[in-house]
């Protein structure tokens, strides 16, 4: 089941990464998945890389940006825009400024 647009809020007093990685396990715990079946779905050899991304340790592959949006059943580049909006904060600004903001 596709989801709405669900965006986590990015707070200045928290880090980023721990913010993206429990928007990242909302994600997966909406569509049921275990962490183990995510990985299986990604062809990932270790699902404790999933463990990782959820703890705020690790960042997902710009290749593979689309894998993890199709398995989330997100849209490409909503979900691409999110990743960015924390892994490359600057990049971000420039391209949206505050106008794109949630």
């Amino acid at each position: 089941m596709a989801h709405d647009k669900i965006t986590p809020a990015v707070s200045p007093d928290k880090d980023t990464r721990v913010e993206l990685g429990s928007w990242l396990r909302t994600l997966r715990e909406a569509q049921g998945l275990s962490q183990r079946q995510l990985a299986d779905m990604l062809d990932l050899d270790y699902y404790t890389f999933i463990s990782q991304l959820e703890t705020g340790r690790g960042k997902i592959p710009s290749a593979r940006y689309r894998d993890w949006a199709k398995a989330l059943e997100q849209e490409p580049k909503a979900f691409m825009m999110v990743l960015l909006r924390y892994y490359e904060p600057e990049a971000y600004e420039i391209l949206f400024g505050d106008a794109e903001r949630a």
